[in-house]
């Protein structure tokens, strides 16, 4: 049996077991499980689910972006994207590293399931914000911010909430769960 870890990380944590002399939080701080290792990272600023495994197949798998392994995020973004801003995240969007494959992309309510972050984001009266969920099948670093600065509606907070069939729903922030399941 491999072991499949799924953990809700929380905002300015690192996506790995050490730091080298910066003394930031790690995952070690969280999951006191030897012998695993992230398939796929979030950044020290990005929250939501990560998983984790013993089994290189599968962390293979999930992390590789040939195997189009769907990723959700939710990101509140700065302003209200119109329907033109959606289109060009559904079409794809020129980075500086070339073009992103086409999203998945829709307004959606703030999610119910929402924990807190800490430090809270910036408020700004005058500046209305939006939660917008993206789903993708690449995952270059920092695309969901890159993707929706370039349609003018810049990234405030974002959550991974789903990879696959994992989800993060019913994991608060620093918390994970174990799922048994057969290797390979």
């Amino acid at each position: 049996m491999s072991r499949l870890i799924l953990f809700n990380k929380p905002y300015g944590v690192l996506s790995q077991f050490t730091d080298r002399g910066e003394n930031r939080p790690t995952l070690a701080a969280y999951i006191p499980v030897p012998d695993i290792y992230v398939a796929g990272r979030l950044d020290l600023d990005s929250e939501g689910l990560l998983l984790l495994t013993d089994d290189g197949k599968l962390q293979a798998r999930i992390a590789d972006p040939r195997h189009k392994t769907p990723k959700i995020y939710w990101a509140q973004v700065e302003g209200i994207p119109d329907e033109a801003a959606l289109e060009m995240l559904r079409k794809g969007v020129m980075l500086n590293d070339g073009p992103t494959r086409p999203a998945q992309a829709r307004i959606i309510n703030e999610p119910e399931t929402l924990w807190p972050r800490h430090p809270p984001i910036r408020h700004r009266a005058a500046i209305p914000t939006c939660w917008v969920e993206l789903a993708l099948r690449e995952g270059r670093n920092r695309q969901v911010r890159r993707m929706t600065a370039a349609v003018g509606f810049p990234t405030l907070r974002l959550i991974r909430h789903a990879i696959g069939e994992w989800t993060c729903d019913s994991l608060a922030a620093g918390q994970w769960r174990e799922i048994s399941r057969r290797a390979g």
